[in-house]
């Protein structure tokens, strides 16, 4: 992706220590310094505009987000949306920064263990076979999210094309991780309302094309929880069975 560029862009996230960090490796290990809670760390990666990272903040103040990507006028632009999405226009937002950098770079900037979720919205698929290494969801990508999630490490993953979920399901099914909540349309009956839309997936839904989703459980605790879960579901549909099998007894026997 190539980005024209404007005069002031540089000037205008530098202004915004507060908010937009061009130094992220400084705060390896020390991401919860700057947010100056103890909260669990979410980070998207490939932010684009920040639509996403902005709302999730504003929508979960529990949380803390941390957007990124690797483009001057990409900080630019997430960073009027945020300030608009908080209502503050100057200084410090509660629960959100943005940061430069290169998401090959992704262990020079985390520390193991210090965040819980990876988001992956919209990322480029590299349809040719020969850049299948560069694709986020590659197993080089995917052991540097593990390298940095903790025991409530999740990745969620969202794309439109398919030709990428299918790599990504086959990528993550390889390294033995545990998926679920997979979609092949994500908004085929009705328009997620549980869910934060980016720009790419709004414009995408609008035309009716079919959205990809999955979730890949990383951290012990994640994994846990998921087991119990599913053992949860099992106990409730065995008990409706029995249900069903009782009404129809009754109804055979009148």
């Amino acid at each position: 992706m190539r980005l024209r560029g404007r005069k002031g862009i540089r000037e205008n996230i530098e202004s915004q220590p507060e908010l937009v960090v061009l130094s992220p490796q400084d705060y390896k290990g020390k991401w919860l310094s700057f947010f100056g809670n103890d909260n669990p760390i979410h980070v998207e990666l490939g932010m684009g505009k920040g639509k996403f990272i902005s709302e999730m903040s504003r929508n979960n103040p529990q949380y803390n987000y941390i957007g990124v990507d690797m483009y001057d006028e990409l900080m630019r632009k997430a960073s009027a949306k945020a300030r608009a999405a908080h209502g503050i226009e100057e200084g410090k937002l509660p629960n959100l920064a943005l940061a430069l950098f290169n998401i090959e770079k992704l262990e020079d900037v985390f520390a193991p263990d210090e965040l819980s979720r990876v988001y992956l919205n919209f990322s480029d698929p590299w349809p040719k076979k020969k850049h299948a290494r560069r694709r986020l969801t590659h197993s080089n990508f995917v052991n540097k999210y593990k390298n940095v999630l903790n025991a409530e490490g999740e990745i969620h993953f969202k794309t439109d094309s398919r030709s990428l979920f299918e790599f990504s399901l086959n990528s993550i099914a390889d390294m033995g991780l545990r998926m679920r909540n997979i979609s092949l349309d994500l908004h085929a009956e009705e328009r997620r309302q549980d869910l934060v839309l980016t720009e790419y997936e709004t414009k995408f839904a609008d035309r009716g094309m079919p959205i990809y989703r999955l979730e890949v459980v990383i951290g012990q605790s994640a994994y846990d929880r998921h087991l119990r879960a599913l053992e949860e579901s099992d106990k409730r549909q065995a008990v409706d069975a029995d249900t069903d099998t009782d009404e129809d007894t009754e109804q055979n026997d009148d």
